[in-house]
């Protein structure tokens, strides 16, 4: 069975979230590289880079960062000048061996895709992979202020797309079902998108045993401080201890 994340971020996916910039990915690295200087040194990965503009900006600062993306789409739509420095792949099978990246990059919410067991597991993956004092960005919703302000349903368009869409939160998961018409051909498609919501007090929880301690919180990508009513939670963590990558595995199944 097609997991929605991996028939989803294509063409139509690029184009709806096309205003996701690449000058919001200057504002958002430049305050990262402030927060967390690490990431201008050695192996840093970008996950779940998509077409790579925040990769793109990292490497103007460190020539050693690389990004993946399980999207082949995405991929094939970063600039040529990144290709040779992109794999493609699932986060939850990371060809990278442990302790050698000084940094890892998760922008615009790629985290809680998964189940909860998983997820958990991939945050104990995430902090095997980090040397000590090295640093996960992990750029996630802020969950509170989603409960708040739920958008139930829209209309917009994009270019010749036209997408319909309804939100809830079921249970645990924010999903988002769309209905995207491309008004040149009345070619319809479903779409879904789910993501487990986190708080903070949970996020940390999971990379405090990760060996991963919190450095600092902003609620945007311009570095302000994080309220109750940020639009974002940008966690900055930094690498503290060596945790046991196999014991999290065994106790969150």
């Amino acid at each position: 069975m097609t997991e929605w994340f991996e028939a989803w971020f294509d063409e139509d996916y690029a184009l709806l979230y096309s205003h996701r910039d690449e000058e919001e990915a200057r504002i958002a690295m430049g305050q990262a590289l402030r927060v967390a200087p690490e990431l201008a040194d050695g192996y840093v990965l970008d996950l779940a880079c998509g077409a790579g503009r925040h990769l793109e900006i990292l490497r103007r600062a460190n020539p050693l960062a690389f990004g993946m993306d399980l999207s082949k789409t995405l991929l094939g739509l970063a600039p040529s000048n990144l290709r040779r420095w992109l794999l493609r792949g699932d986060m939850r099978r990371l060809p990278v061996k442990a302790g050698t990246l000084h940094g890892i990059c998760l922008w615009f919410t790629p985290f809680g895709y998964f189940s909860d067991g998983e997820n958990r597991a991939l945050m104990m993956g995430l902090g095997s992979l980090l040397k000590l004092r090295g640093v996960l960005v992990m750029d996630y919703l802020n969950v509170d202020l989603v409960a708040r302000r739920l958008t139930p349903e829209d209309t917009e368009e994009h270019g010749n797309v036209r997408a319909q869409s309804r939100r809830s939160i079921e249970g645990d998961r924010l999903v988002k079902r769309m209905v995207l018409t491309h008004l040149d051909t009345d070619e319809v498609r479903d779409i879904l998108e789910s993501v487990r919501l986190y708080s903070p007090l949970e996020l940390q929880g999971m990379a405090a045993r990760a060996g991963l301690r919190l450095r600092r919180v902003m609620g945007t990508y311009s570095g302000e401080a994080f309220t109750k009513d940020s639009p974002r939670w940008i966690g900055i963590f930094e690498k503290v201890w060596q945790g046991s990558l196999q014991s999290s595995i065994t106790d969150s199944r």
